[in-house]
Order: structure tokens, then C-alpha cells, then sequence
């Protein structure tokens, strides 16, 4: 009875193991594929036109880098991200004064490079913060913003992600609030006000931007909500959170659409595991799509690890949009079923296994992001 006994427990944590062990190797494979093909990260990228390597697309990429590097440490990932980071002198891309959210995104690694460096961040991100100070001093003068211009500048939704969670660093790094008020406020602008507000509480989902607001329908009728940029909101939301603490007032208003948006998510998972490019329009996107279903996984993995979402509810849909995840990835380490840049579900299509994105930069982000986050529900 007892070797039975031993041999079932020996079975219970060889299995959580064995799938660990397959987690970290997808991850691994398609990040050394990518450390390899652009063995400098200074190099600027070259997609029709010459880009720094702080952009955007990039700056997702060691989001997900800094992610595994907290389940697998390894020193060439943080020489990688510091040589990166001290190339572009810790900056914004474009400088002190841009507004974009996407010249931000980068110095949101730049502030999880830090304990790597020992250096003080008054040192090192002197740049980063007087970019921020810029920016709550300066109105969006456009003329669809309206009144509360201050506060106008996520004017897509794309932006929360970019630059949201790096309000929150500031605010926790420095213990100035202020970071986290005003960050706070704009989001709240995005989410109440742009376009006459850009999330459908009732429906839990989130519009790109004005442009796709009611009336814009899909061809079915349907309202367009685009997965991956429903996905930028989402991780947005876990990596904001992670700087606050439950009891903030900030905390308490992103935790209940975080779970709003968890539970319409869940109801627009396909069988296989994936999300499609639309999240409810499948006549002209009925193919699997990477990077939205990357991006949910991170969430609700993050979300039941923190007690938000019901394990037995959310578990097997984290499950299945693994294996839908393992699937995507080539022999060589290149991920397929990637949706390029665009706005909607209609940019980059066909997307298909053989596809290749315009950027595979983000896209690797994207798949470290989810597949870290997954590894840690399994521990």
C-alpha cells in the first residue's frame, strides 16, 4: 500500500514537472532563434524604413525577455538587454519630449534592468523620468481629445500597454504618486472618454480606437474587437497591477475590468485553444492567431495565480491555449500564425502557419509573456 501510495505522489509531480520542462523549452527555442538572428541589438530595423531598436515592436520583445529571465537566469540575457539599453542611453526613443506611447514602451525594461546594473536610478533613468514630467505638463492638442487634453493621450489602445505599466514603475521606484495618478487618469480617459469611451463594459471588450466605435460594424454586423489590441489592454492591466497594491484605489478600478474582460474572453476562446484575429467575427478571420492568445494566457495565468480567477474555471482554458502556443512554434525557433502590425483584424491576413509578420520582434514578446506566466501556474 505504501509503494502504491509513493508511486502515486512520484507520478502527481513528475507530470507538473515534465510539462514545466516543455514550457521552458519552447521558450528557450524561440528566444535563442531570436538572439541569434539579431545577434546586435543595436542594429536598427529596416521594415520599409529604417527604425532605432528602441522601438516599439522591440521593446515588447524584452518585455518577454525580462519575463523568462526571472524563471531562467542567464547572464547573456541581461548582457543582451543592458548593451541594448546603454546604446540608446536609456532614453525614450525620440527623446526627453515625445508624447507617443510607443517611443515609452523600452523604458519599461530599462526599469527592470536596473537591479542588474547597481547603480541608483537617478543615475541611469534621469531621462525616462523627465519624460514622464514632460508629458503631464504637456495637453494633446488634437482636436478630438476634448476637454481633458492633460490626460488625452492614449488615444489607442495599443498605448496602455506601452506606457501604462511604466507610469506605475516610476511611481513605485521613486514613491512619487503622482506618476501613478496621472497615468491613472489617462487611462481612465481611454477607457470613459476617447470616442465616447473605448471599453464596452457591458461586453467586456475593448474598441482600438474612435475610428471603430458604434456604428463601425464588421462585415457580419458584428462589433470589431481586435484581439491583440484587447490583448495589449489585458497585460497592461497585470503589468500595472504588479506595482500597485491591492488597495489602491487605481488597483481596485483595473481589477474589475481585468475581470470583465477575463470573463468575455474566455467565452471567445476557440476549441483549439486559440483566439482568432477578431474576437467575435470569424467569417473573413476564421484562422488561429499567436499573439492575442499569447498575451490572454499571460493574463489569466497571472490572474489565477493571484487568487483573481477561479482555477477550475480558467485552468483548462491556460491548458488548452498552450498547446495551441507549443503548435505555433517552427523547427528552427520562428513562430508561425503571427498577425503583422496594423490596427484590426483585417492587417497582415492571410495569417497562416508559413506567414511571416512584417516584425517578429513583438511577436516573440508576445509568446515569452504568456509562455513565462503559464510555467509559473504550473509551479
Amino acid at each position: 500500500m505504501r509503494i502504491l501510495l509513493f508511486i502515486f505522489i512520484c507520478c502527481c509531480n513528475y507530470a507538473p514537472a515534465l510539462a514545466q520542462s516543455e514550457v521552458l523549452q519552447a521558450a528557450r527555442k524561440t528566444n535563442d532563434y531570436f538572439m541569434a538572428k539579431y545577434a546586435d541589438p543595436t542594429v536598427p530595423t529596416n521594415v520599409k524604413r529604417i527604425r532605432p531598436s528602441s522601438l516599439w515592436t522591440r521593446a515588447v520583445y524584452y518585455e518577454g525577455l525580462m519575463a523568462l529571465q526571472t524563471l531562467d537566469p542567464q547572464e547573456r540575457y541581461v548582457d543582451y538587454a543592458i548593451r541594448w539599453a546603454d546604446y540608446h542611453q536609456w532614453t525614450p526613443r525620440n527623446g526627453v519630449n515625445t508624447c507617443d506611447a510607443d517611443d515609452q514602451c523600452c523604458a519599461q525594461t530599462y526599469v527592470e534592468l536596473l537591479p542588474y546594473t547597481g547603480k541608483d536610478y537617478r543615475q541611469l533613468l534621469g531621462n525616462v523620468i523627465a519624460n514622464l514630467d514632460h508629458q503631464m505638463q504637456t495637453p494633446n492638442t488634437k482636436k478630438q481629445v476634448g476637454a481633458n487634453a492633460l490626460y488625452g493621450w492614449w488615444t489607442w489602445i495599443d498605448a496602455i500597454q506601452m506606457a501604462m505599466p511604466l507610469y506605475m514603475q516610476v511611481a513605485r521606484l521613486t514613491g512619487e504618486m503622482k506618476y501613478r495618478d496621472h497615468a491613472f487618469r489617462m487611462y481612465l480617459w481611454s477607457r470613459n472618454e476617447c470616442g465616447g469611451g473605448l471599453f464596452n463594459e457591458k461586453e467586456g471588450l475593448w474598441w482600438r480606437d474612435a475610428d471603430y466605435v458604434p456604428p463601425y460594424k464588421e462585415k457580419d454586423g458584428q462589433n470589431c474587437y481586435w484581439s491583440r489590441g484587447n490583448g495589449w489592454v489585458y497585460a497592461a492591466l497585470v503589468r500595472a497591477m504588479n506595482q500597485l497594491s491591492p488597495k489602491d484605489k487605481a488597483y481596485k478600478q483595473m481589477k474589475k475590468d481585468f475581470l470583465k474582460m477575463s470573463k468575455a474572453l474566455l467565452n471567445c476562446q476557440h476549441g483549439d485553444g486559440f483566439w482568432h484575429a477578431s474576437l467575435v467575427s470569424d467569417i473573413d478571420y476564421p484562422t488561429p492567431e499567436m499573439t492575442g492568445t499569447a498575451l490572454f494566457l499571460y493574463g489569466m495565468a497571472w490572474g489565477i495565480r493571484q487568487g483573481l480567477l477561479k482555477d477550475a474555471r480558467y485552468r483548462p482554458a491556460c491548458n488548452s491555449a498552450w498547446q495551441a502556443l507549443r503548435s505555433c512554434l517552427h523547427e528552427d525557433g520562428s513562430l508561425g500564425w503571427a498577425q503583422g502590425t496594423g490596427k484590426d483584424p483585417s492587417a497582415g491576413q492571410p495569417v497562416t502557419f508559413e506567414s511571416v509578420p512584417d516584425f517578429e520582434d513583438y511577436g516573440t514578446g508576445c509568446y515569452l509573456l504568456g509562455l513565462t506566466e503559464y510555467y509559473k501556474l504550473l509551479k
